[in-house]
């Protein structure tokens, strides 16, 4: 054989060399690319799901793309069990959400061993992942101690409070249940019912017991079994801790006469205790400064000397005064202070009223916008434009409202600094300019959750809204949200698990905490408050009355939130909450509770009610929508010339507080849905 002549092996060399290179550029290259895909989202087609879900070289990308079809194809487990075959590898905490819901669908098709070895591969493999609760509540059915483990745990979990729920038959494992979701979960579905049997439950249960179990009947508004439960040989009420009386007199505050009273002497007694903790000793005061009535001028004058001189105490003296002297002095002294904020409100209103502008003008101006909460400013400069226009600074005026509308794109005072500005005229506009198609019928663009959470914001892009929700529930066990931030979250994941009644309540809270330089927050929260649900009902029933599709879903939206079963106290129903009263007289024959629950018919006489107000109210939005609240009687009563020299001060003038929110609230909800463009920041 021949030797291989020497001037081949450094060309040889080379050739590897390239060869090598190439390669590592290559699969360098193919990693970036891999990196660089658009991450899948809830927008994302299920045809190109399906492809990526069986030949994308990534496996994780597989495995994103075998659950968000596992979320569109739920009511099939049999298909849902094949999507996420061999897909709960690794240690990703997206496998446990995997393991979970293969065992879900295996126990849908009664594959009891398959369920099994998943749930335990689950406890086994992510014991800490909030998934493994749902692995220990369904083990739990054979080994009661997993259950115990299962409330030890993950105690604010839903699988941990139904759990609590299912506890017993022996009286001490009940109450043992009864105790966890007084803590935990004391609005979970069924908890009520067993909260108020817990207490009359023999052997009886301790004082500390029996107040923790009054603190949950507190949280749920029942005032009168959390003072039974509290009551007794041995009485509970030194039980309680400063959240426990705090609660039960905000329950309290609510009730009749006697219970009002209980309420007030709670309040103060918390105040007065040495220890108490001092943010719910202020919010006891603040509370109390609230209330009318002798008990309470009595409470406010027995409170210990520093809170006699706080912020709360002050301005209710200012504004028990007609003149309002001193109201200055205290916005210049607590200028951060909610109460403040609210008396700012009150004193203006009065001057506006009077027409006594620069009065209302420095008043508007004694605490700077970017110190008030974004709504509370955005009223501070719509009045202040109203009132800087009324002493003839007209180009002030202008734009101040113009910063306004930019900053604020949506809601009453966007919709009449747009009337003031000659960029709108009095009426609703029917439907969004330029809208084309049904958002309802299409489906809602998906949106981001930003929670600022890597994991939770990935469950929400994955459609895994219930897992997130579980995961955030956990991970805060279960304390509620007050920075309008994290409200704005669980408002959403609420919503995302089809809980909108609490979820619109949560949004509309975070849009009063909301702080000026929280713009960003402006667009998401916007959308969370204001998403086109029935639309695709109401609109045909709106075009046959000739009103405003965007009036009704503003009504529909204060009233029920949207909520086709729900009943207030005094038995309107549902969508639109009609009485079945008014539904009987509408439509011409006797209509029931039961059949107003059905949206298509509430939407059909609530459409018919809203034309007939508009008609007797001569179309002025204003006065229909204050029909709707009020009635048409007393609305009609307050009209007067203000209403067309100055229909914004004729609102204010109404004099039930309700209603003139009322007003504000469903006219902003309409405007917004007209104009959904989001803010600028």
């Amino acid at each position: 054989m021949q030797p291989t002549p020497l001037p081949v092996l450094p060309r040889l060399s080379t050739l590897l060399g390239v060869s090598c290179l190439g390669t590592a550029a290559a699969l360098l290259g193919g990693g970036a690319l891999l990196r660089w895909q658009p991450p899948l989202t809830p927008d994302s087609g299920s045809a190109g799901l399906e492809r990526i879900r069986r030949w994308a070289p990534d496996p994780q990308r597989r495995r994103e793309a075998a659950l968000l079809l596992h979320s569109r194809y739920s009511e099939d487990p049999r298909l849902g069990r094949r999507l996420l075959r061999n897909q709960g590898w690794g240690p990703d905490p997206l496998a446990a959400v995997v393991l979970k819901h293969a065992a879900l669908d295996s126990e849908a098709l009664g594959d009891r061993a398959a369920a099994l070895s998943l749930w335990q591969q689950l406890g086994s493999r992510f014991p800490g992942n909030p998934a493994s609760a749902d692995a220990l509540y369904a083990l739990g059915r054979r080994q009661p101690r997993l259950r115990q483990e299962l409330l030890r745990r993950f105690p604010a979990h839903p699988a941990a409070l139904a759990a609590a729920l299912e506890a017993g038959p022996e009286p001490a494992a009940r109450l043992a249940g009864s105790l966890h979701l007084a803590q935990w979960g004391p609005r979970w579905p069924g908890a009520e019912p067993q909260l108020r049997l817990a207490c009359s439950q023999r052997p009886r249960p301790t004082a500390g017991q029996r107040a923790q179990i009054a603190t949950g009947l507190a949280e749920i508004g029942d005032g009168g079994a959390a003072i039974r439960c509290l009551e007794g040989p041995d009485p509970a009420w030194g039980e309680l801790t400063d959240g426990g009386r705090l609660r039960l007199a905000r329950t309290l505050l609510k009730g009749d006469g006697a219970q009002r009273e209980r309420g007030i002497g709670l309040l103060l007694s918390l105040v007065q205790r040495s220890g108490s903790n001092a943010a719910d000793a202020a919010e006891a005061v603040r509370l109390l400064a609230q209330q009318e009535g002798a008990e309470a001028q009595a409470a406010l004058a027995a409170l210990p000397a520093p809170w006699r001189d706080s912020a709360a105490v002050a301005a209710r003296r200012v504004l028990a005064d007609p003149t309002g002297q001193g109201g200055l002095a205290v916005l210049q002294r607590w200028p951060q202070d909610p109460a403040s904020w609210d008396l700012q409100w009150e004193l203006a209103r009065r001057q506006l009223l009077a027409g006594r502008w620069q009065a209302a003008q420095a008043l508007l101006e004694a605490i700077p916008a970017e110190r008030l909460p974004l709504p509370l400013a955005v009223r501070q400069q719509f009045w202040l434009g109203y009132s800087q226009r009324q002493l003839g600074e007209r180009d002030a005026a202008a734009a101040t409202w113009r910063a306004l509308r930019l900053r604020q794109a949506g809601g009453y005072y966007d919709w009449r600094a747009a009337v003031q500005l000659g960029q709108a005229d009095g009426r609703l506009p029917a439907a969004s300019p330029g809208a084309a198609g049904d958002p309802a019928s299409a489906g809602q663009p998906w949106d981001p959750l930003g929670s600022g959470d890597p994991q939770l914001d990935r469950l929400w892009r994955l459609e895994q809204r219930t897992d997130a929700w579980e995961q955030w529930r956990e991970r805060r066990r279960g304390r509620p949200p007050s920075e309008a931030g994290a409200l704005l979250v669980e408002g959403r994941l609420r919503q995302g698990v089809g809980d909108d009644w609490t979820g619109f309540s949560q949004l509309e809270q975070a849009a009063l905490e909301l702080r000026p330089d929280q713009c960003s927050l402006l667009g998401p929260l916007k959308r969370g408050l204001h998403p086109p649900l029935f639309l695709a009902l109401l609109r045909p029933w709106a075009e046959r009355r000739q009103v405003p599709v965007t009036l009704l879903q503003g009504i529909a939206k204060q009233e029920s939130r949207f909520s086709p079963t729900v009943h207030s106290a005094a038995g309107a129903v549902g969508l639109m909450q009609l009485l079945p009263s008014t539904a009987s007289e509408l439509a011409g024959r006797p209509v029931s509770a039961g059949e107003l629950e059905q949206p298509d018919l509430n939407a059909q006489l609530g459409s018919l009610f809203v034309r007939q107000l508009l008609q007797q109210a001569g179309g002025n939005p204003l006065v229909a929508v204050a029909s709707y609240n009020a009635g048409a009687g007393a609305a009609g009563g307050w009209i007067d010339g203000r209403l067309r020299a100055a229909p914004e001060l004729w609102l204010e003038a109404i004099p039930y507080p309700e209603t003139r929110l009322y007003v504000k609230m469903v006219l902003g909800n309409a405007w917004t849905y007209a104009n959904p463009a989001p803010p600028r920041c």
